[in-house]
């Protein structure tokens, strides 16, 4: 005669007390994995770089932005067919910024690339709005 199975929750504590710490194990090693894999990427790219060792003008950056973000995110950058960008610094490191610029990851934002001088100075831009 086999053993009845046992069901999920009738397992004893100590079995689902196994399974919470395997699955914390693996969010763990995943955690490891994006910063161990993912972020170097976004340090290695040489763009990225160059912009962060640049000190920007948030005038130029203004004009740069209503030239060519204004249209979808507003001439105050309160947001339109894009979002508010107001204190988006605090939601996004400048890394991210640089690449949601460059990528244009979240449709339907085009991506652009500025020279270098450029993106610092719109990166400064968007520090200075409150």
């Amino acid at each position: 005669m086999t053993p009845p199975t046992v069901t999920q929750a009738n397992q004893p504590p100590a079995q689902r007390h196994s399974l919470v710490a395997a699955l914390a194990t693996l969010a763990a090693v995943a955690c490891i994995l994006l910063v161990v894999v993912v972020l170097p990427a976004a340090h290695s790219d040489p763009y990225t770089r160059q912009t962060l060792h640049l000190t920007g003008s948030a005038t130029d950056g203004g004009r740069l932005f209503r030239l060519n973000c204004a249209g979808c995110h507003g001439q105050a950058a309160q947001g339109l067919v894009g979002p508010d960008l107001h204190g988006v610094d605090r939601r996004k490191n400048d890394r991210q910024l640089i690449q949601q610029v460059v990528s244009g990851r979240t449709p339907p934002m085009p991506s652009f690339q500025p020279e270098p001088q450029a993106m610092a100075d719109l990166l400064a831009f968007l520090h200075s709005l409150p």
